[in-house]
């Protein structure tokens, strides 16, 4: 007779603390100012930001305000502010979505960083931390990341934080009117402490110069996988 698995369990809001950033729970009363203004700042003037996103773009604060409202409200959600440790001024978003804890299964999406927090020290670790978090304190046994197949940053992104390609779900969902296929990735728990270290190699202080500039790629921090590469061969 096999052992069943413990289950996994939900998120429960709690403040999430790095070096360069913290990820809090989102309070609109606290943070949709500074989360519009970042997101509004005059950097994203065609307003790409939204382009695959579920949500936005907003007339103006007001109609920001009111989604925000009702998006932290969505019990089927656990959505952070991304604030960094420097400005102390949320400037983006994150959320753990389609959560299974009888499973072990959870995703990390709703993801949208502003301009200034793209490509930064302080974006990544937020994503380290909301990964952490999943695998060492809620149980997570399969963690998903999943986007529009046409969003090559986000799939891009997925496979530079070590998410495994599993494929292209045709015809998913209809978001803002038009037909989405979505490709899906994975990260298993058997994978997690191969990556923990190399986030932490990459994250280190003696991999960034006097400009903060990264001497290493992320990818590039990892170990070898065996697992990774075996599967590789049999593609």
């Amino acid at each position: 007779m096999v052992d069943p698995l413990p289950p996994g369990r939900r998120p429960d809001g709690r403040i999430l603390f790095g070096r360069t950033v913290t990820l809090e729970r989102v309070d609109p009363a606290l943070h949709a100012r500074d989360l519009f203004d970042a997101s509004h700042d005059g950097r994203d003037p065609e307003g790409t930001l939204w382009t695959y996103m579920a949500f936005g773009p907003w007339s103006g604060f007001a109609a920001f305000e009111a989604w925000l409202q009702a998006f932290a409200a969505d019990r089927e959600l656990c959505t952070y502010s991304i604030v960094p440790r420097a400005s102390r001024k949320p400037a983006g978003m994150a959320s753990y979505m389609n959560m299974r804890p009888a499973a072990g299964v959870m995703e990390i999406g709703n993801i949208w960083l502003a301009p200034r927090l793209q490509r930064t020290r302080e974006a990544t670790e937020s994503i380290f931390l909301l990964m952490r978090h999943a695998f060492e304190d809620l149980g997570c046994r399969r963690l998903e990341w999943k986007c529009d197949a046409l969003n090559a940053p986000s799939r891009a992104a997925a496979e530079r934080f070590g998410f495994t390609f599993e494929g292209i779900f045709r015809k998913h969902m209809i978001v803002k009117g038009r037909s989405r296929d979505t490709a899906w990735f994975s990260i298993i728990d058997e994978e997690w402490p191969r990556l923990r270290a190399g986030f932490l190699a990459w994250l280190a202080d003696d991999n960034f110069d006097a400009e903060g500039r990264q001497k290493r790629a992320l990818t590039a921090c990892f170990p070898e996988n065996e697992l990774r590469t075996e599967s590789a061969k049999h593609a």
